[in-house]
């Protein structure tokens, strides 16, 4: 296996529902994973790019949250229709969407 260019996190961690915290599996996080995985197998991105599921990454109360490596780049209230422009603009341009950026307070993201 050769380096990735970039690493995609998506978190999926679900909590009971009624949790103080929330959790980015109550806002369809899992299908923003999903959403994920169907453009990296359309778009061939495998192998160029890595992507995976992982549990709480923090700001649970601004989710679906999103990490990219190595750049270091959170983004919140990711939705399914955001993934066309993080793949283009992002993993393949290497231009971060900071529309999508998280607040400052949260993970102030460096660009």
């Amino acid at each position: 296996m050769s380096k990735p260019e970039r690493h995609v996190f998506v978190c999926v961690q679900s909590r009971p529902e009624g949790h103080p915290r929330g959790s980015c599996g109550e806002k369809a996080s899992l299908a923003l994973f999903q959403g994920f995985q169907q453009a990296f197998e359309a778009q061939k991105l495998w192998g160029r790019f890595l992507l995976t599921n992982c549990g709480c990454i923090g700001p649970c109360h601004a989710g679906p949250s999103v990490l990219v490596y190595p750049e270091g780049i959170m983004y919140t209230g990711v939705r399914v229709s955001d993934i066309a422009v993080i793949v283009e603009e992002h993993l393949l341009g290497g231009k971060p969407v900071k529309r999508l950026f998280a607040e400052p307070e949260v993970w102030p993201n460096d660009v």
